[in-house]
């Protein structure tokens, strides 16, 4: 070989590396890597449809939040341009192009038109994505302060999707109106709305643990709040232990408070998790004026972190926490004193008189928080002995309540699991077929028994 020919084909040798470093260049490039993604995910949406298979598009809509966190508007762009590249589609490329230019100033816009499009078109196909359009076009509208203006709109589409058995549609839409009553405190509608309907059992499991949260905050404001920690232990098991952080925050700050308005104290270990130990650090101050029965640090406390509890709606319940805590109070003075002065209850409770200690003795006594009589002409309030809980009916009524926790967990599970459609009856023969073999197994053991006798003389 000449040296001019060895030339060629390092120069060619040359060239080929210089487009395997390109090419490994595309590849290990983020935004090429998140537009092959999505161009996946919509060869998904698009084998969906055809196949009428709704198990893709779920599978697309669970990779959703990991690919918008990937999204830039380069990556935006070179999707239109790939999608939008014939010239009838000029116009629908250029409005697109323009929401990627300005997003905040047309965000309500482009919802509007979202909606349009998504409400213009019958298809039961479309029913996932539609769901997940609904969440985003209230989340915009609460996020610009107009979340009242589009109530009426999410009615109109839960009756539809309530006439077509959309579920994860009727699910996402009764989340969205609860969402939208909580935000202005009109538990009364949220109320009358849940009455009126039933949330679907097939819903997905992040729209079961949103509706399980909605009714623990309005369980909890009409002071049922024994059904209220029913509902929010069933959000912190429905929603997913790897994310969704702040909402696992969010449930448990008001599983705590409607456990101490139960008069029980919440375990230590709750408040010992790294996720959740900066965010409870007020509820766990709280937690130990409720346990104390301090009442001035349950004061000082409220004070020092009122903008927080207002912040994650629990102020108000924590405001009926004051009566736990002089009721906590009662019960340590009543065990360290089998007679004390209700002039001395007020000032160990920081009353304003005696006659508000006489009032609260009086009631605490009526309502079983302690036993003891009071003297109304002497001044004292006097302990009895005290009473083994086992000769009560407390044991029982805790274990019944423990049992029926295990029921409904185990219910729970059991709807939860998925099985095959129609396929359980399968491998079954009918009936016809049934005496079919039957007839046949009478006419075989007839000529084995002619055989038999055939054989002897």
């Amino acid at each position: 070989m000449t040296v001019e020919a060895m030339e060629v084909v390092n120069t060619d040798k040359d060239k080929d590396k210089e487009k395997e470093k390109e090419n490994e260049a595309e590849k290990k490039d983020p935004d090429t890597l998140t537009l092959e993604d999505i161009k996946e995910q919509i060869r998904l949406v698009e084998r969906s449809i055809v196949s009428k298979e709704p198990r893709f598009v779920l599978r697309v809509l669970r990779g959703l939040p990991a690919t918008r966190r990937r999204l830039t508007p380069a990556v935006l762009r070179r999707l239109v341009a790939t999608y939008y590249s014939k010239p009838e589609n000029k116009s629908e490329r250029e409005a697109i192009l323009q929401f990627i230019e300005e997003p905040m100033d047309t965000d309500l816009a482009s919802q509007n038109l979202l909606m349009t499009k998504v409400t213009s078109v019958n298809r039961r196909t479309l029913d996932l994505l539609a769901a997940r359009c609904y969440f985003y076009h209230s989340r915009v509208y609460e996020l610009n302060s107009r979340l009242d203006e589009i109530r009426g709109f999410l009615h109109q589409r839960l009756c539809q999707a309530t006439l077509r058995k959309d579920h994860e549609g009727q699910a996402v839409l009764i989340n969205c109106l609860l969402r939208n009553y909580l935000h202005y405190s009109l538990y009364d509608q949220a109320q009358k709305l849940i009455v009126k309907l039933e949330f679907p059992q097939q819903a997905n499991n992040n729209e079961v643990a949103r509706y399980h949260y909605f009714m623990g905050r309005i369980k909890g404001v009409q002071l049922e709040y024994s059904e209220a920690h029913k509902h929010l232990i069933q959000a912190l098991r429905k929603a997913p232990q790897q994310t969704a952080v702040g909402f696992r925050q969010a449930v448990q700050k008001l599983a705590v408070v409607v456990e101490l308005l139960l008069g029980d104290i919440p375990e230590r270990q709750i408040f010992r998790q790294a996720i959740m130990r900066k965010a409870l650090a007020p509820y766990l101050q709280l937690t130990q004026t409720v346990r104390l029965g301090n009442l001035v640090h349950f004061t000082n406390t409220l004070n020092e972190y009122k903008k927080k509890f207002q912040e994650d709606h629990t102020f108000m319940l924590i405001l009926r926490l004051r009566h736990n805590v002089i009721k906590t109070g009662l019960r340590a003075i009543a065990l360290s004193y089998s007679r004390i002065s209700l002039a001395d209850v007020a000032a160990k409770l920081t009353l304003g008189s005696r006659e508000d200690a006489e009032f609260i003795v009086a009631k605490a006594i009526r309502d079983g928080v302690i036993e003891a009589v009071m003297d109304h002409e002497q001044g004292y309030m006097q302990s009895r002995e005290t009473v083994d809980v086992y000769c009560t009916r407390e044991p029982q009524s805790v274990y019944h309540q423990r049992i029926s926790f295990c029921l409904d967990v185990h219910n729970q599970s059991v709807k939860a699991m998925r099985y095959p459609p129609k396929s359980y009856n399968k491998d079954l023969e009918s009936a016809e077929e049934r005496r079919e073999r039957e007839q046949q197994d009478l006419e075989l053991a007839k000529e084995m028994a002619e055989e038999d006798d055939d054989g002897f003389p």
